[in-house]
């Protein structure tokens, strides 16, 4: 049993997968390597000069990796619902999580066989999204979303801090109280 299971490891996907992994939390990610970031070239992410999307994804998957999270590749084609969480089926096999957070950019396919609310997007070429609340909860308790699919702009950086966003919010409901993950540079 995950106590966080990702759908997704584009920028929002990696980074709550991060922040979950480094806060001590069993972390899976499920990727389909379908983000739109790999189709990306990346200047206005802060602190990075520029980079292409597929190099950007990469280095998210690792540092979450760098934490304990571990990645498998498959496309999540069903939640359901179970005493302790949820099951999410894949291709390769089924996985067990507490919490579920969606990070699958453009697509929101999975909303209706889960019975999660969706609405309209507001961004250009963005359809559809997960109708979540301010802190990533989706109308079903358990399941969040971030990133794209949760309405934000689909900007890497503001994907990225979404993603981490939601995951402190689940991390903080696990520790029944807020976290906060600040390291500081070694006193020499």
């Amino acid at each position: 049993m995950y106590d966080i299971i990702v759908i997704g490891a584009g920028p929002a996907g990696a980074s709550a997968a991060l922040f979950a992994a480094k806060a001590g939390k069993k972390t899976l990610v499920i990727d389909s390597d379908q983000s739109i970031t790999k189709r990306a070239w990346v200047e206005n992410h802060y602190g990075v000069l520029e980079i292409t999307g597929p190099e950007l994804v990469e280095i998210g998957k690792k540092q979450a990796a760098k934490f304990g999270a571990e990645l498998v590749q498959g496309k999540a084609g069903q939640i359901t619902k179970g005493t302790e969480g949820f099951s999410v089926a894949t291709e390769a096999g089924s996985y067990e999580g507490k919490h579920i957070i969606l990070a699958t950019g453009l697509m929101t396919d999975l909303a209706e066989q889960t019975g999660l609310k969706t609405k309209p997007g507001t961004e250009p070429r963005i359809k559809t999204v997960f109708d979540v609340t301010s802190e990533g909860k989706t109308s079903v308790e358990g399941i969040w979303a971030a990133g794209t699919a949760a309405g934000v702009s689909v900007h890497t950086i503001i994907t990225a801090g979404d993603g981490a966003k939601v995951a402190i919010n689940i991390i903080s409901e696990l520790n029944g109280e807020r976290y906060v993950d600040h390291d500081m540079m070694k006193q020499s």
